[in-house]
């Protein structure tokens, strides 16, 4: 198991990061720091911006359980679908054992796996690639670009990752978000940003016709250098999904608690 101060890092920078980008596609948005449950929900057709996590320390299977138990009531209270991210090193032994029939009893399904990763390893040099450019997400259309990015990867409709995106100020201003450019074809992206002292990775994706090119590695190393070059952060932090955990070692960042994703049943 990985320290919980680790594990605890990873949480709290999901409930930080989370909180300002929900609240960008809804000033109302709900966003709740219960006990034990932080709800992080604008509950917008695009599921990630629809989120709850368990943040309790240590938890035993008992409190496991009653957790689950709100978090799925919560969740089946909403219009959209949203996503439990839960950080299994939050949970002592016995609860991790226990939570695969906790989760089913609860009305939960897993979606996928993740993993929480963090680094002293910034800042990093400028990238280079030799098929890319790099242009930072200023405009409407450079929003449009990303999230067709993010619904082809993830395998969203467009409309939906369009809709998690569109006419924010917030990504064009306070995110260090770029695409990757071959020709005038955008082809990967990533983000950073400031949250509780730390450069907190988010949203890479690679257009699916275009991976395994070195091109999500590149955009991401390009968004750590210049989030780092304007805030002066010298940790950064992410959760990385399965098809992304490979990559980020090399960047230096080292993985840390296991992340379970589930959906509400049916």
């Amino acid at each position: 198991m990985t320290g919980l101060k680790e594990s605890i890092e990873s949480a709290r920078q999901l409930t930080v990061a989370w909180r300002a980008m929900v609240l960008d596609r809804d000033a109302d948005a709900d966003v709740r720091d219960l006990p034990g449950i932080a709800v992080r929900w604008a509950d917008s057709p695009f599921s990630f911006w629809n989120c709850v996590t368990l943040t309790d320390q240590g938890a035993g299977p008992e409190l496991l359980a009653e957790r689950l138990g709100q978090a799925a009531d919560i969740m089946r209270a909403k219009k959209n679908p949203g996503f439990l991210w839960l950080f299994e090193d939050l949970l002592d032994e016995e609860a991790r054992t226990a939570l695969a029939p906790a989760a089913e009893r609860a009305g939960f399904e897993h979606a996928f796996p993740g993993t929480g990763m963090a680094g002293d390893l910034l800042p990093v040099p400028d990238p280079a690639h030799p098929d890319l450019t790099f242009v930072r997400v200023r405009t409407d259309e450079h929003l449009r670009a990303y999230a067709d990015l993010q619904s082809r990867a993830y395998g969203f409709p467009l409309e939906e990752g369009r809709v998690g995106m569109a006419g924010s100020a917030y990504w064009k201003s306070e995110m260090f978000a770029y695409l990757a450019m071959r020709g005038d074809v955008a082809v990967a992206c990533a983000a950073t940003v400031e949250a509780e002292g730390r450069l907190f990775v988010a949203f890479v994706a690679t257009d699916p016709d275009w991976q395994r090119r070195g091109y999500g590695e590149a955009v991401t190393r390009k968004a750590l250098h210049e989030g780092a070059r304007a805030t002066g952060l010298t940790r950064a932090t992410l959760h990385a999904t399965e098809a992304g955990a490979p990559v980020y070692p090399r960047i230096g960042f080292e993985p840390n608690t296991p992340i379970h994703f589930y959906t509400l049943k049916g």
